[in-house]
């Protein structure tokens, strides 16, 4: 069997040549980190549910019109997507004040911002992706304005569908990161369409009832019990069945694969 290129190593995933012209295959980690990678550790079956849920939500939206890079998963770790030229910026859509926004504007944890904001971060872990407006992505040409507009409306409406979803689960999209990038058709002309992955590793994620985190705000705080949050997530969307765990057997997906629970490693 041929070596696979690999194109591109970050912090969650792998990015190795496609099969076909204009495809890549992304593979995703298990290693987890914080705070631009300041903190780190391996977490044993992340990747097998970041991909999963991720598939879960692309194929949605892919089916509702929104442009994705998203083509098929491949394998437990593994989706086809397609070649895109990714635009140097981290789109975060906040519903509820948490993290950096609530610290900024000394706004309470939880409160429920008066409408879904839009803010964009310069992709620069050196920097430490700082907070940008758009007339600075319009003076150093990271997108146009064009792009910028049509990166807003496809966050909200991406906000609107996965918001939506989550709350059917019981959970609270409380914000979450997109990355987009563009797609050349046989014109050389760019569209902008929707790349990276959506997962509780980029997405603030409670439960409605409690406010407990299902997300890498868990990791990031200590919180423990990270992959069996991210269980739930997908056990939630009904990505995931569970299992006998007296037999050990973990949790299942859909497609028959099994993944190792969590609750022995806590």
């Amino acid at each position: 069997m041929s070596r696979r290129k690999k194109l591109y190593e970050g912090k969650a995933k792998i990015l190795y040549e496609g099969p076909e012209p204009g495809t890549l295959i992304q593979h995703f980690k298990d290693d987890a980190t914080a705070f631009n990678a300041q903190k780190r550790a391996t977490l044993e079956g992340k990747g097998v549910l970041n991909n999963r849920i991720s598939e879960f939500i692309m194929e949605h939206l892919n089916r509702m019109g929104v442009p994705t890079h998203f083509i098929r998963r491949l394998n437990m770790r593994e989706q086809l997507v397609r070649e895109v030229e990714i635009i140097p910026l981290e789109v975060v859509v906040r519903n509820v004040a948490a993290g950096s926004i609530a610290t900024r504007f000394g706004i309470p944890e939880g409160e429920p911002l008066p409408r879904a904001i839009v803010e964009f971060y310069f992709k620069d872990d050196a920097l430490g992706d700082p907070l940008v407006a758009e007339e600075h992505i319009s003076a150093f040409n990271w997108a146009s304005p064009q792009e910028i507009d049509e990166m807003i409306a496809l966050a909200l409406r991406v906000n609107d569908f996965v918001s939506g979803l989550f709350a059917g689960a019981g959970i609270r999209l409380v914000d979450f990161k997109l990355e987009f990038g563009r797609l050349y058709d046989q014109n050389d002309m760019p569209r902008v369409v929707l790349a990276d992955e959506i997962s509780p590793d980029c997405c603030r994620l409670w439960d409605m009832a409690t406010n407990e985190k299902m997300d890498k705000d868990r990791f990031r705080r200590d919180l423990g019990n990270v992959t069996e949050a991210y269980a739930e997530v997908a056990r939630r969307l009904g990505i995931m069945r569970e299992m006998d765990s007296a037999n050990g057997a973990g949790e299942t997906t859909g497609a028959g694969e099994t993944v190792e629970s969590e609750q022995d490693k806590a």
